[in-house]
Parts: C-alpha cells; sequence; structure tokens
C-alpha cells in the first residue's frame, strides 16, 4: 500500500467548544487531511512549532526528554486507520537497533513528532476517505492557532486589535503574563509582533 509523506500546515478552532482542526497536507500533491483535536493537543503541537519555551514542561515534553534518556528515538509516525470518523497512528520508535511499534492517538503522535522533527505518513486509501482536494481557488490553511474572529470576549482578540499601539516593552510584559497562565496562542501573537517592532 503506498504511503503518502505529510506535513503540519495549521491549526484553526474546531466546530465545537475546546476543539481545533489540525491541518495536515501531503508533500507531494495538493490534498489536506484536517483531524479534530483537542485544545490540549493543539496546544502541545502550536507552542513548539512556534518556539514557545513553557515555564514548565508538557507532558509531551516529558516523553522527549525520557526517550532521551533511555537513548529511545521515534523515526517516524504513520496514521494507519479511519475507523467511524477517528484516526488510528502508531509511533515507530528505534532503541540500540530495536524497532518497536507503539499505538497513541493521532494528536498526541503529532505532537511527539514536531518535538523529534520526525515524518508523518499515512497511506492513499484514507487520504482518498478522508483528504481534502486544495486548488488555487481554495481559501488559505489557517495559521497556527488562528483563532475566532467574532468572539468578543476573545483575550486574544482584544490585545490583537491593540498590538500594533504596545511598545515592545509593554509587549514584553504581556508576553511574561501570557506564559504565566500558559496561554501560548497568545504568547506567539506577542512575539511576533515584538520581532516584528524590533525588525523595523
Amino acid at each position: 500500500m503506498s504511503r503518502i509523506k505529510l506535513n503540519v500546515l495549521g491549526l484553526s478552532t474546531g466546530t465545537s467548544s475546546g476543539s481545533y482542526t489540525l491541518i495536515l497536507g501531503e508533500s507531494n500533491g495538493t490534498r489536506r487531511l484536517p483531524i479534530v483535536i483537542g485544545s490540549f493537543e493543539a496546544q502541545a503541537i502550536a507552542i513548539e512549532i512556534e518556539k514557545i519555551v513553557p515555564f514548565r514542561p508538557m507532558t509531551h515534553d516529558l516523553f522527549l526528554n525520557f526517550c532521551k534518556q533511555f537513548e529511545i528515538q521515534i523515526v517516524e509516525i504513520i496514521i494507519y486507520n479511519l475507523h467511524e470518523g477517528v484516526f488510528h497512528a502508531k509511533l515507530i520508535c528505534e532503541q540500540h537497533g530495536e524497532m518497536r511499534e507503539i499505538d497513541a492517538r493521532t494528536s498526541d503522535s503529532i505532537a511527539l513528532a514536531v518535538r523529534f522533527k520526525c515524518p508523518i505518513y499515512t497511506y492513499e486509501d484514507i487520504m482518498e476517505q478522508a483528504g481534502i482536494e486544495v486548488n488555487d481557488e481554495s481559501p488559505n490553511m489557517p495559521d497556527m492557532m488562528d483563532e475566532e474572529e467574532d468572539d468578543e470576549d476573545n483575550p486574544i482578540l482584544e490585545i490583537k486589535k491593540n498590538i500594533s499601539s504596545m511598545s515592545v516593552e509593554e509587549l514584553n510584559k504581556q508576553l511574561d503574563e501570557a506564559l504565566k497562565v500558559e496561554d501560548y496562542a497568545l504568547a506567539a501573537r506577542i512575539r511576533d509582533e515584538i520581532n516584528n517592532k524590533k525588525s523595523k
């Protein structure tokens, strides 16, 4: 069965409260594979890609440190099945030349893949079932942790409205506060604005 390599393209808020949609795209094609995941796993994926350092190690960081101590490497992630709308994945691990397969939730697998910098694969039949064809006229894929723009109570949206008027010093204070409460989506936005101001 032919395998397809996937890349993490983005995250957006899901249709239900507390859910996010992870967008994976095939490396050599135009299809996208959307997967609904929880907020914790979405945050775990986003902070690693955005290179935000949490105050305390998160669960997936602990797993990474554990594997390093015992010389275990995740070689690749395979999304191997789709059953009743649920994706199934496994970790392909190597320790001292010995290979092992470990069943895992797809969201956890992706959170680990971005930390171990290992490839993500699926099979053609899964892409045929759940993949979405994207052409030049399709809307852009969402950015990491893209927020709903019409949520009036959204603190990220409120800061986003005022972010351009803040000084670097004010933004650094906001960044510290966001990290303290482990709001890494907000921290990523503030960090990007700081970098934009410094580059001018």
